[in-house]
């Protein structure tokens, strides 16, 4: 056999991790431990003994509002918690107020109309170029001013809208509506989501598109009518009614949560309008030329052709944005709203435990962030690996 056909032992890779490597790594290691042992050292010549015992302790100030019953009274682990679900909420307001209005901007930056082309670009060149705690100072005081004083308060339907919040029925005070609302939202997206995952098996092994948008309805209809037959909930309306100088009933929106929503929704619907006028241009021309020869609207081609094109693409940078918009949550504490940034602030000024209470704000943003991140790029892996399959 010539020289040139003998089998050859494969070459040996390269190792993943090399002694720089590893010697980096100890040096990082020793350098964060000297940190810390001189940090103890400091701390134990203060009389400092470090620790998390404090969180036990009463904490001793009021929160502007919690979406759990908290006074105070209440430990400041418990405080943390209320202000931990703050943000929570904070963040899934602002996300879903920037995705509405990026993806209306996105569409109008790419659309046929010029008017509607340089009022999209305007939009995302104002807001690109603002900082965000000023866009939120100016909403803010907006609000405060240009809304009426709790007493002249607007009535515009169901809506009572003041200075002070935006006031709405909402479910009477038993404990059999709130168990009844809680196995609603487990429930109902649950159904909805087993629903999705079925039809979308359906689609990929016989080409057949199943019902989507009615039965999401039906579920919506159904599930919570027999959650509320077999729990045996009221379901009575608590109505918001001016009694002094306050409004009793109902559940209330604070114009603090409301412009922190719209000032991050806005500032980041910029961003998100450029990431998907990226994705949608991404998208072949013949592609949309092929469906409107098909006869096909314009507002099918761009759900069904342009739009599932835009996801494989958008979604690494939208990854990036949503992280973002989660971390700024923290300028809240700029109008006085009680997010996690806030609580530890207090926290820090009355337990003069600064190195604690801030390692525990980082943990909780880190983790926050990660399961955020982790959830988007497992949507787009799963995206990706669908595609694959039908190209095969």
């Amino acid at each position: 056999m010539p020289p040139f056909l003998t089998p050859q032992p494969a070459p040996k890779l390269p190792s993943r991790i090399s002694w720089m490597d590893l010697a980096a790594a100890l040096a990082l290691a020793l350098v964060l431990v000297l940190v810390a042992f001189n940090i103890y050292a400091n701390m134990a010549t203060a009389g400092i003994q470090p620790g998390f015992s404090f969180l036990t302790q009463q904490a001793g100030f009021d929160l502007s509002e919690s979406l759990i019953a908290y006074g105070a009274s209440d430990s400041y682990l418990r405080a943390i918690t209320a202000g931990l679900l703050n943000t929570i909420a904070v963040a899934v307001a602002s996300l879903a107020v920037a995705c509405a209005v990026g993806l209306l901007v996105g569409l109008l930056s790419v659309s046929a109309s010029r008017p509607a082309r340089m009022l999209a670009h305007a939009y995302v060149e104002v807001f690109r170029n603002l900082p965000k705690i000023l866009v939120l100072l100016v909403i803010f005081v907006a609000a405060v001013n240009g809304l009426p004083a709790i007493r002249q308060a607007i009535t515009l339907g169901p809506l009572t809208i003041s200075n002070r919040a935006i006031y709405f029925p909402w479910l009477a005070e038993d404990p059999r509506n709130s168990r009844w609302l809680i196995a609603c939202l487990v429930a109902v997206p649950a159904a909805c989501a087993l629903w999705m995952g079925h039809v979308s098996r359906r689609q990929a092994r016989d080409g057949v598109r199943g019902t989507v948008i009615p039965m999401l309805l039906a579920f919506s209809v159904i599930i919570p009518t027999g959650l509320a037959v077999v729990l045996g909930a009221p379901l009575g309306l608590s109505t918001p009614s001016l009694e002094g100088f306050s409004i009793n009933g109902g559940a209330a929106f604070s114009i603090q949560f409301c412009t922190v929503a719209v000032a991050l929704g806005l500032y980041h619907g910029a961003q998100i309008a450029e990431v998907l006028r990226g994705g949608i241009e991404a998208v072949p021309i013949g592609q949309i030329e092929a469906a409107a020869a098909l006869g096909l609207k314009r507002g099918r081609i761009t759900r069904l052709v342009v739009l599932p094109q835009v996801m494989r693409t958008v979604i690494p940078p939208l990854n990036n944005q949503f992280v973002n918009l989660l971390k700024n949550t923290s300028i809240s504490i700029a109008v006085g709203y009680s997010d996690l940034m806030s609580v530890a602030g207090t926290t820090i000024n009355q337990t003069f435990r600064p190195l604690e209470t801030m390692l525990m704000t980082m943990s909780i943003y880190l983790v926050l962030c990660l399961l955020l991140a982790g959830a988007l790029n497992h949507w787009s892996a799963r995206i990706r690996a669908r595609e694959g399959r039908a190209a095969r």
